[in-house]
């Protein structure tokens, strides 16, 4: 039996989620498609939950200005997810900054952002900092975020959830596309057939796009590795050190740890084929690079690099700063290759076919997600 649908969505991160809530409050009805077992396993909880003012973008001035424009939207509109408690901080650091600080105070008067110079803090070493800066910035809470989109995906009655499935084939026919898709744990396999696709799948985009006879768009692809600390002195602080090789720590969300990130040391495997291909699939069959598995769930996941990345961020504290390891989570991290040389995340929606139609949408920045309203065709 064929199940026809006013759009198939493919991918259930934050951007598949609200592509499918806000088609589906506009009448439509909605096949969401994940193939882990829940919503939101990967990216959308795995990152360092900065709900971006653009500060992190100097040489992006487009990704820092699509931050700033989402912020106050996304804001109003999840406030409870949102730790607004916290003094954020950001510093240039003496040596090896590729924005100096008269660039950065540049930047942030050009995009009109929130800037004072720091000259005293007990709790930082100027002696490895050029400039210190107190900025805006606050934190989204990802576990709460996912639960509440969970929840609201689940509670619609326009939207059908497929989780622990994929996509098999895809064939266009006349103006409709009929897709195969086999359910993983029971295989199952259903019919759908719908005039529209979304693929939101990020890392995946490639493996969905080929399935159905479009090209690849050009993605490089991280193991990267998150980590999970505790500081009584640091709990209610935040520091990123701009721009180059550095790290950044800051509250997760409301959770009472602090998220710790490095450029340097983060991510610890890099693909540059369309598809996500890295050595590790090797000691797991059960991950592809057409079909990636969770990091977190795999033997062959990389060793931890936390000791590496509090080393590094220690050099801009004082002494009396204790951290102390609580965790890590990995996951895949995609992005445009375009974009390895201005550090850029924008949010891009491609309309790849029509009649039927044929959408990817490659996510970047969670208060991004608007982007979809003004792309997506009711």
């Amino acid at each position: 039996m064929t199940k026809a649908y006013d759009v198939v969505i493919v991918g259930g991160g934050i951007f598949g989620c609200y592509a499918a809530l806000w088609l589906a409050k506009h009448g439509k009805r909605i096949a969401l498609i994940e193939k882990e077992k829940a919503l939101f396993t990967k990216a959308s909880v795995v990152n360092q939950a900065r709900l971006h003012s653009g500060y992190h973008y100097p040489r992006s001035i487009a990704t820092a200005v699509m931050s700033d424009e989402n912020k106050a939207r996304f804001t109003s509109e999840h406030r409870e997810f949102i730790n607004f408690s916290f003094e954020k901080y950001y510093a240039i650091d003496r040596y090896g900054s590729f924005t100096d600080a008269r660039q950065f105070e540049r930047f942030c008067d050009f995009i009109d952002i929130k800037c004072e110079k720091v000259d005293n803090h007990p709790l930082f070493n100027f002696s490895q900092l050029d400039a210190l800066y107190l900025t805006e910035e606050y934190s989204f809470d990802p576990i709460l975020i996912a639960n509440h989109y969970r929840s609201a995906v689940q509670s619609c009655n326009n939207i059908h959830l497929y989780e622990s499935h994929q996509v098999l084939v895809a064939e266009k026919q006349k103006s409709t596309w009929v897709i195969q898709v086999e359910d993983l744990q029971g295989s199952e396999v259903r019919c759908f057939e719908t005039p529209a696709v979304i693929n939101a799948t990020y890392c995946a985009s490639n493996a969905i796009n080929a399935l159905f006879g479009f090209d690849s768009i050009p993605l490089m692809h991280e193991i990267s590795e998150m980590v999970f600390i505790h500081s009584p002195q640091f709990r209610d602080i935040g520091l990123t050190v701009m721009d180059g090789p550095f790290a950044s720590l800051m509250p997760y969300g409301k959770s009472g740890l602090l998220s710790l990130s490095s450029v340097a040391y983060t991510h610890h495997k890099v693909s540059y084929d369309d598809l996500p291909a890295f050595d590790c699939q090797s000691k797991n069959a059960n991950c592809r690079p057409e079909f990636t598995s969770n990091c977190n769930d795999c033997m062959a996941k990389p060793v931890s690099a936390k000791n590496k990345m509090m080393a590094q961020i220690r050099q801009y504290l004082s002494d009396m700063v204790e951290l102390h390891y609580f965790s890590s989570f990995y996951t895949i991290k995609s992005k445009l290759k375009a974009n390895a040389i201005d550090d850029g995340r924008p949010t891009e929606i491609a309309v790849l076919g029509k009649n039927p139609d044929f959408y990817c949408l490659f996510a970047g920045k969670i208060n991004s997600i608007y982007e979809i309203e003004k792309t997506m065709i009711l």
